[in-house]
């Protein structure tokens, strides 16, 4: 199992509704990013399409705000044979704001589940 990745982001404007909250809906996109930002060095097998969201739970617990700075931790959880559960938390000076947990599966070329090549969870640190 990996150790994880921090992710930095600050609430901008676009990112909040009237009353100044961070919209629902972004959290999943600024996820997005951390996850994709944690696994940018992953070089795929050839022919391997990588992996896709298979289920996805967010608990809100306290809101982010506009201005407010925060960071995304990324970290797996769960190894299955062609999958994986990855939590992220959403941290504000040291309070968790929000807790995601994303399965992943992986598909080989013919688009149906393969199981994770040991070299791709190997750059997955």
């Amino acid at each position: 199992m990996t150790k994880g990745h921090i992710f930095n982001f600050a609430v901008a404007f676009a990112d909040t509704d009237a009353q100044g909250i961070m919209y629902h809906g972004r959290y999943i996109e600024v996820a997005e990013r951390a996850r994709s930002n944690w696994s940018k060095k992953v070089v795929l097998p050839d022919g391997d399409f990588g992996f896709i969201i298979r289920d996805l739970n967010i608990k809100y617990k306290t809101p982010l705000l506009l201005g407010d700075e925060f960071v995304v931790e990324t970290k797996p959880v769960k190894m299955g044979a062609a999958s994986m559960t990855v939590e992220q938390k959403f941290v504000k000076d040291d309070k968790i704001c929000a807790i995601m947990n994303i399965t992943i599966a992986y598909l080989g070329s013919d688009m149906r589940p393969k199981a994770v090549p040991e070299s791709v969870i190997n750059m997955l640190d």
